[in-house]
């Protein structure tokens, strides 16, 4: 194992009539006015705005609203939030939605509380000091943003999606009721749970140390969110099923299931931004469409972690360890089509031509600066290969 540091400085409030809390929360900040940030429509339709509002107003919060958060949430929007911001002298943003409205939230806190261009930080040609205070209330159970230290944003041209990753972003607090899950389609759930699967996945794949109890933490928030995800399928309005998907969002990308090994192996990820930025895709979708492959195309490299996925995780019964592996990717694969997730790039809907999988390729390793992965360190050939093979 390796050292490390664990940080979660998010204050959670969980269950059913959670958001009821957003005021007083948001007066523990000692703040004067806030920014309210969400999407583009269901928070309004579901009436959680009025409520979230109402518990604004009875604690005497003075705040300004921007909506329009979209998946893949663009810059254009964040340039707007930072200039209102100002303008309106915010000192505490509240995002109210999923990884989209947070992960705009936290650019838009990064731009408020540093000088110059925002997206600088997000190309990595500067370092943020400083991000205005951020609250959520969370709609969606997917990216796990409400407690990680992440954000990421897409250009508007869609040529570039790019993450920013510092504690500084941590969120205050995260109210979270499963029930404000309830209204999501179907599709939107199964990929939040994608993404959460991934978000344990990339940190377990790895060549780099790691612990026993870290392990078992892993592979019981997959065994969970697999089980849950299957019940979601045929009982959207379980709200056991939503509370357990949702507590796993969280805990599948706070850090938990890093501590002490080399930090993850995240090329899927990073494989599944030039995707989703230049198809403008669903990301949960994105990465099941892409995660076979890249499976496939690295486990050799990293044998021991994918023969204990699969009898751990995927329930294979012990044989010889490369076969067992394979079996377990494979295994893998039939969760994702039966929670009607794609596992190929045609299932997903898109056709790269040969000139476009040599331009997501490139893509992916400018912004890596040319290589990632733990499990296997991939270079932009086998970057392009993976695409391939995913076709």
């Amino acid at each position: 194992m390796f050292n490390f540091s664990y940080f979660t400085p998010t204050k959670v409030v969980f269950g059913k009539g959670a958001e009821t809390h957003v005021g007083e929360l948001v007066a523990e900040q000692k703040c004067k006015k806030v920014l309210l940030h969400y999407g583009t429509g269901s928070v309004v339709r579901s009436g959680l705005l009025d409520r979230v509002k109402k518990s604004l107003d009875e604690k005497h919060i003075a705040y300004v609203e921007l909506g329009g958060a979209v998946p893949n949430p663009r810059l254009s929007l964040v340039y707007k939030g930072i200039e209102l911001a100002k303008k309106e002298k915010v000192d505490f943003i509240l995002a109210v939605g999923g990884g989209s409205a947070i992960d705009s939230a936290k650019a838009i806190g990064y731009g408020l509380a540093n000088d110059g261009d925002v997206w600088d930080f997000y190309e990595h040609t500067r370092v943020p000091v400083a991000c205005a205070p951020i609250g959520v209330v969370l709609t969606i159970a997917a990216s796990g943003s409400e407690m990680s230290n992440s954000s990421v944003i897409t250009s508007d041209d869609g040529q570039k999606k790019r993450g920013c990753n510092t504690d500084f972003c941590r969120p205050k607090f995260a109210v979270m009721n499963p029930e404000l899950t309830m209204t999501l389609p179907d599709y939107q759930t199964a990929c939040g749970c994608t993404d959460i699967l991934m978000h344990t996945m990339e940190r377990y794949f790895t060549n780099g140390g790691n612990m026993e109890i870290t392990d078992n933490i892993a592979e019981a928030l997959l065994r969970t969110v697999m089980k849950y995800a299957k019940i979601l399928r045929n009982e959207p309005n379980n709200y056991e099923a939503r509370a357990e998907i949702m507590w796993a969002g969280s805990l599948s990308h706070n850090g938990l299931t890093g501590c002490g090994n080399d930090g993850g192996d995240w090329a899927c990820h990073r494989l599944e931004h030039e995707l989703s930025g230049l198809y403008d895709v669903a990301h949960g979708a994105g990465l099941a469409a892409i995660w076979g492959s890249w499976a496939r195309s690295v486990y050799k490299d990293c044998l021991p972690r994918f023969y204990q996925f699969a009898v751990n995780v995927m329930g294979i019964a012990n044989g010889a360890a490369e076969s067992t592996a394979l079996k377990g990717i494979e295994a893998m694969e039939a969760f994702f089509r039966d929670i009607r997730m794609p596992t190929n790039l045609r299932e997903l809907g898109v056709s790269p031509t040969e000139e476009e999988l040599t331009l997501l390729a490139k893509k992916c390793a400018i912004a890596t600066g040319g290589k990632v992965g733990s499990a296997k360190t991939l270079d932009e050939a086998e970057m392009r290969a993976i695409y391939a093979m995913a076709k």
